[in-house]
């Protein structure tokens, strides 16, 4: 049977966002589908990490682990669910488009030259990831958001180190992000607790996870910094309190010039795997054609 592909992203491709995650995710679900394979997510996770790394975690939907395995052919080195969406619900995601363009080191090719250069890639594959994977999945069965956000900003960290310990070195993150990552801490401290945590991939844009609980805190943060930038249309805090306190409490310089380096915000909560829709929001035609207006890859 001859296939004929439509992939389309509602959010900037190449950019260190997941865009070859969702794609490929999708694109293997509707594959299995079509050829109504009996393959679990597990299975088929292992599929879609041939095309992109992340994209064995994109097949579930919730709260997801990549075990990295120990079979020299990769077989076990599947996705697994920790934790579905029903368990924490609350948990939100502002993302912040510092960049929309195409990276300059893909992903792939920037793992691959981490590997073969890095030495602390090694230290962090056999030591620290393995740890704080543990570390992580027990702080998601217990909800436990200050774990979580510790977690996963010194793993964001990490990763970007051994990004720049790379020959020659990698530099995904830009003055934008590093000025994010301030926001994010000093956001913290103004609160007198976690309410926020920053995480960025293989790009300069940052993820801002946060609970449904503190959204004022995060909304305070956001129209203050950010006034302006499309994907804030409509929003506002629904209490002043907070966007008083930043205003009084915040380093003077941290409220000033990061606005110019955000194109967009992504305001998302956590969700499901692929799934497959009706006709009318298909990409494609009865011929199998692609819609007026997209093309096919």
């Amino acid at each position: 049977m001859n296939l004929h592909i439509v992939s389309e992203n509602n959010f900037p491709t190449a950019a260190g966002l997941a865009s070859s995650a969702a794609g490929f995710a999708a694109l293997v679900r509707a594959v299995a589908d079509l050829y109504l394979l009996p393959h679990s997510e597990s299975e088929l996770s292992q599929i879609a990490r041939q095309g992109s790394g992340s994209a064995c975690r994109s097949m579930f939907g919730g709260y997801v682990a990549w075990n990295m395995g120990v079979q020299h052919d990769g077989s076990d080195s599947v996705a697994e669910q920790v934790a579905p969406t029903s368990h924490w619900p609350q948990m939100r995601a502002a993302i912040l488009v510092v960049s929309a363009a195409k990276k300059g080191v893909s992903s792939t090719a920037g793992m691959q030259h981490t590997v073969a250069t890095s030495t602390l890639f090694v230290q962090r594959a056999k030591h620290v990831v393995p740890e704080r994977m543990q570390k992580m999945k027990d702080a998601i069965q217990q909800r436990d958001f200050a774990t979580f956000a510790d977690l996963t900003m010194k793993d964001s960290n990490s990763f970007h180190a051994v990004c720049l310990d790379t020959s020659p070195p990698i530099f995904y993150l830009n003055d934008t992000s590093r000025a994010i990552i301030r926001l994010v801490e000093e956001l913290n401290r103004v609160a007198g607790k976690t309410v926020a945590a920053y995480t960025f991939d293989a790009g300069p844009n940052a993820v801002i996870y946060y609970l449904a609980e503190n959204e004022r805190w995060i909304m305070a943060l956001l129209t203050s910094c950010f006034e302006g930038v499309p994907g804030l249309e409509g929003v506002a805090t629904k209490d002043k309190e907070e966007k008083n306190v930043l205003l009084e409490n915040f380093d003077v310089w941290l409220l000033k010039g990061v606005i110019d380096g955000v194109s967009r915000i992504i305001l998302t909560s956590i969700g499901e795997g692929p799934e497959k829709v009706d006709d009318k929001r298909s990409l494609i035609d009865a011929k199998g054609e692609p819609l007026k207006g997209r093309k096919a890859s």
